[in-house]
């Protein structure tokens, strides 16, 4: 693990250099020693694929006893002596999500593309897209925006090269060898297979998202009846 400068008001911490599931427990691993007790100054710390980024306040760090010259190398010794001697923590339960999508068709206008990429028929996409479980690695690019590890290999399809300016929420994409969904209407250059009619996004709840970090998915195919049941409850 080491540390480096990110801008002035901010440090990373790198905790591997491949996007694996090993690499992924080791981030949430060190995020939550340091979320169980926050340094001084720390504002925000950020997990992601093999970083957790420490985004602090200069003036906060200098009056906790920071050098004012010094405030990264200052911050970086005082979370690896977390990190070196964490608190007890319970260890995180695991949750797995159910998400019913709908494939194809108007809520899946890419699904045809990705079959032709793969060699595929359609059915036979949304039957491998289906299978497998998901891990959330890290949310982020839009509120509540999941970026899940799993997907098959041949499914595996480049983004587009002109992204839409629209997506709508629900949306189901893949892009390179990820899969999320779209929790709000933003642009988007994933290619789109189909939706679900839940909220990722809940801006009403605490968390005020669907899908955390360390979260696993199964995806459930559901009929455009389904969706339109779905979608009709209040």
């Amino acid at each position: 693990m080491r540390f480096s400068p990110l801008g002035d008001n901010a440090l990373m911490l790198e905790v591997g250099d491949v996007i694996d599931e090993p690499t992924h427990q080791r981030v949430q691993e060190a995020w939550r020693a340091l979320a169980a007790a926050p340094l001084p100054g720390v504002t925000e710390l950020v997990p992601a694929y093999t970083t957790v980024t420490l985004f602090y306040d200069p003036v906060a760090a200098v009056a906790a006893g920071a050098p004012e010259t010094g405030i990264f190398d200052w911050l970086a010794a005082q979370a690896q002596e977390r990190l070196e001697h964490p608190p007890k923590l319970e260890k995180a339960k695991a949750r797995t999500v159910e998400i019913p999508v709908c494939y194809g068709g108007e809520f899946g206008p890419d699904l045809g593309l990705v079959a032709k990429q793969a060699g595929l028929a359609p059915e036979e996409v949304i039957r491998r897209h289906a299978g497998p479980g998901y891990l959330v690695y890290l949310v982020g690019f839009a509120p509540g925006f999941p970026y899940l590890g799993g997907l098959p290999k041949e499914l595996e399809t480049p983004r587009h090269a002109k992204p839409r300016m629209v997506v709508p929420p629900g949306s189901v994409g893949i892009g390179g060898a990820q899969t999320g969904i779209y929790p709000l209407a933003t642009p988007g250059g994933w290619n789109l297979i189909g939706r679900t009619p839940e909220r990722i996004f809940r801006p009403e709840e605490n968390p005020p998202v669907l899908l955390r970090a360390g979260d696993h998915v199964k995806f459930r195919p559901i009929t455009p009846a389904d969706f339109a049941k779905r979608e009709a409850i209040p």
